[in-house]
């Protein structure tokens, strides 16, 4: 159950509970209307369904998820609904939870500039005129991703163009609240390995702090080449999270 003294009710008041973190920060989208619970230094706030998952929650787990079954039980969360919450063993939700899915995920975090990339003068802010070349290089080198165009969460498109005019590497700005973000950093199967990665990131990165203070990224901890990657460029913070889907 919830009390009236744990619930937050605008986005100051949510960012100060989570002592300005970048992934609050990052997550609180400026303008989107947030409610949010504190208990036990866990805070947890929920947004429109426009605006991402429909919950997020930074602190301890055990207060944390002490929340979403009172909010479950409330009828304020509902199954299908996603959260992020802090890094956990799936073993700790049996009798709290009920999950469809349990996905672990890091966010890392940089305010310096990375090193120069070899080919780094070559990252471009795309335009609509790219998107289907954009379609193309996702749908060969990184089918997966959710970062599409046409994606209403992406604020602009940089890229790689080989001599020959071609696409061969892009990214998302994703970027939300007040911290820039990279997203779907995706490089053609036949270019990698010749630094094109680095270039991108390092290039994204550093068009995005000309107008951030943080730049983020997210990326699965077994994904160890492009975690290697961003520590070398600069994100060396990091904050665990697992994404679940309530069954």
């Amino acid at each position: 159950m919830i009390i009236d003294d744990q619930v937050l009710q605008d986005r100051a008041a949510v960012l100060a509970a989570a002592g300005h973190h970048p992934y609050a920060r990052h997550a609180l989208w400026l303008g989107a209307p947030a409610c949010a619970y504190h208990r036990d230094g866990a805070v947890l706030w929920l947004v429109p369904p426009e605006f991402g998952p429909a919950g997020n929650a930074i602190g301890p787990i055990e207060p944390a998820l002490e929340i979403c079954a009172a909010l479950i039980a409330d009828g304020v969360l509902r199954p299908g609904q996603r959260l992020h919450l802090p890094r956990h063993d799936p073993g700790l939700l049996s009798g709290r939870l009920a999950v469809a899915r349990h996905d672990d995920w890091d966010f890392h975090w940089t305010g310096v500039a990375p090193p120069t990339q070899p080919d780094e003068e070559r990252v471009v802010r795309l335009t609509d005129a790219d998107h289907p070349a954009l379609t193309a290089l996702i749908d060969e080198a990184f089918p997966s991703t959710t970062s599409r165009p046409g994606d209403s969460r992406v604020v602009d498109w940089y890229g790689i163009r080989a001599d020959d005019g071609r696409l061969v590497a892009a990214g998302a700005d994703r970027s939300q609240g007040d911290v820039g973000f990279l997203a779907g950093l995706t490089v053609a199967g036949d270019q990698r390995g010749r630094g094109l990665g680095a270039a991108l990131t390092a290039g994204m990165t550093r068009a995005l702090l000309a107008r951030y203070d943080t730049v983020g990224l997210g990326v699965y901890p077994h994904n160890v080449g492009a975690v290697r990657l961003y520590r070398r460029l600069g994100f060396t913070d990091t904050l665990g999270r697992s994404t679940l889907t309530l069954a």
